[in-house]
């Protein structure tokens, strides 16, 4: 047991076979001193200095001063990782006049996070500066969105920085849509929040995404549907030129199809056939309601229209679908709240339709059937709100005649008229 502690403590000193002079003893007057290696540039930091040296000249030149007084966040993505966040804040031209060496000595920022500041540097060097707006706000913070697979046309908002979401604003502005409600031209208003629909433009148009998302209820999913807004009108705007004497109108393609065959009628005379009613003005309305609305609210249109049986009334409605008539009107009200947004004018075009055809009725013998027809005018643009102007929901109301007996509610009326008309009974007797 001794002779191995004797050998391990000769394993400390030096091998066995060292010679003495490599290991010198230590004498009361000459002590050991451990000499501190000094720290040694590798080939990865020079890699880095070189690549920082020749952004900054880059940068610095005439064609970026644009660039400059933009802070670094600009050119950050949602998905980036390891953000050198001392440095988010400060403008280019400040970091840019900032030795390598200061920059990097920076508390908080070790190699990682100075390979991301290279990796942003780059960024703004790819950015074209005739691109970058120049009245950007300044964003506050960042509060990235999560990762998420980009959707069928191209949108991915992983990939919308403070710089890309300035042009996207800026080609809406330009070409005069900040005024246009949101949900005019979301790809679903399934997917946007009803509260945001008859938002303008210009309202997100003016802000940074970092003030977008700080907005009170803003989640990842308003904030997404606000975005893909963006992205689709700057994809079909921004290469566009202009012409004096010409513009460009944006509308949802089915409602474009149904304003472009109202308008034409409206100068034609004749009242066209039940075939042509069904494919160029409900189908697409109803097209258009499937795109937007739930499900229970397309089977309620469905049974509103008889496109699989005889247009039904609100009771029958109820009745089948095992809803309340206050839900039902609900429903209703709904599909007038979609309309409104997708085609604004399309009430007044409707009814001046619905005019020139019971004129054009009142004169012929056997006028055409019209009763699907004004089923989808009464569905889609109510005469009255159901209940009321304002409120969404009601109760369900019936008014009382002279001698105390209950009277229909409208639409109750007009489904007993309708269905008169194609089977000579009431619906609900």
């Amino acid at each position: 047991m001794i002779a191995s502690q004797h050998t391990f403590g000769a394993c400390r000193t030096g091998p066995p076979d060292a010679p003495a002079s490599l290991t010198p003893a230590p004498t009361r007057n000459s002590p050991t001193k451990r000499m501190k290696p000094e720290k040694t540039t590798s080939i990865d930091e020079l890699q880095v200095i070189g690549r920082f040296e020749y952004l900054r000249k880059l940068l610095l030149a005439d064609q970026y001063c644009v660039h400059l007084d933009k802070p670094l966040v600009y050119w950050a993505l949602p998905t980036d990782r390891r953000l050198p966040l001392a440095f988010m804040g400060r403008k280019l031209r400040d970091l840019l006049s900032t030795p390598f060496a200061e920059l990097a000595s920076t508390p908080g920022i070790g190699s990682k996070k100075i390979h991301s500041f290279i990796k942003l540097l780059a960024r703004a060097a790819d950015t074209d500066a005739t691109a970058l707006p120049l009245d950007l706000p300044v964003p506050q913070g960042e509060q990235p969105l999560p990762a998420k697979s980009p959707s069928s046309n191209g949108f991915d908002p992983a990939e919308v920085s403070e710089v890309v979401w300035g042009q996207w604003r800026a080609s809406v502005l330009r070409h005069g849509l900040g005024p246009e409600a949101l949900g005019r031209f979301a790809s679903s208003l399934r997917h946007m929040t009803r509260v945001i629909w008859d938002r303008p433009l210009a309202a997100y148009a003016g802000m940074s995404l970092a003030e977008i998302r700080a907005e009170k209820a803003h989640g990842e999913k308003r904030v997404r549907a606000i975005l893909e807004v963006f992205h689709a009108l700057h994809s079909l705007v921004s290469n566009m030129g202009s012409q004096e004497h010409l513009v460009v109108r944006i509308v949802p393609r089915h409602i474009d199809a149904v304003e472009t065959w109202v308008g034409r009628t409206l100068q034609q005379p004749g009242i066209p056939g039940e075939e042509e009613l069904f494919s160029r003005f409900v189908e697409p309305l109803f097209a258009q309601l499937r795109l937007d609305a739930s499900p229970q609210i397309v089977s309620l249109a469905e049974n509103r229209l008889g496109l699989h049986a005889p247009i039904t009334s609100v009771r029958q409605v109820a009745r089948n679908m095992g809803l309340t008539r206050a839900r039902v009107y609900q429903l209703l009200n709904e599909m007038n709240d979609i309309m409104g947004v997708r085609w604004p004018d399309g009430r007044h075009q409707v009814y001046e339709l619905d005019a020139k055809f019971r004129a054009e009725a009142e004169r012929l013998k056997e006028p055409p059937r019209l009763e699907q027809f004004r089923a989808a005018v009464e569905l889609f643009y109510p005469r009255s709100r159901r209940g009321a102007s304002g409120p969404l929901e009601r109760t369900d109301r019936r008014q009382q005649s002279g001698d105390g007996r209950a009277v229909p509610d409208a639409d109750d009326s007009f489904a007993e008229e309708t269905e008169m008309s194609a089977t000579g009974s009431p619906a609900d007797r």
